[in-house]
């Protein structure tokens, strides 16, 4: 087996200890991942907008990894507000809905008040 970590520049990769994601054979672990983009080091106020970079964010760490949406099995959703759920709905079904991966949703406070949701992924690559 063999083991790959993946960054995505996140400067609390760094500053915590983690990687954006580990390979461990056919195994994608991509850690909770939110809306900021690390490019530009910003983040929106619009919780709908979050969840688009949010994604964005996971799909550059899947490829990165070899794998796709396709390949994603379970999702953690985590909104420090439940109502804010609601609105990605249309977002997460556009990329997620062929899918269909066993998933949770925790309402729960997060690491910065600016993040209004952070999404965690696990997928197996098909061989």
């Amino acid at each position: 087996m063999t083991r790959r970590l993946i960054s995505s520049g996140s400067i609390f990769e760094a500053q915590i200890g983690y990687s954006r994601a580990v390979v461990d054979g056919d195994f994608v672990f991509v850690s909770g991942t939110t809306g900021f983009d690390y490019k530009a080091g910003t983040i929106s106020e619009d919780v709908v907008a979050q969840c688009e970079q949010t994604l964005k964010n996971i799909n550059f760490a899947l490829s990165e990894a070899g794998a796709t949406f396709a390949d994603v099995v379970r999702v953690t959703y985590i909104v420090p507000d439940a109502k804010d759920f609601e609105p990605c709905w249309p977002v997460l079904k556009r990329i997620l809905g062929d899918i269909r991966p066993a998933a949770t949703m925790i309402s729960a406070g997060l690491a910065d008040p600016r993040m209004k949701i952070e999404i965690e992924v696990t997928a197996r690559k098909r061989t």
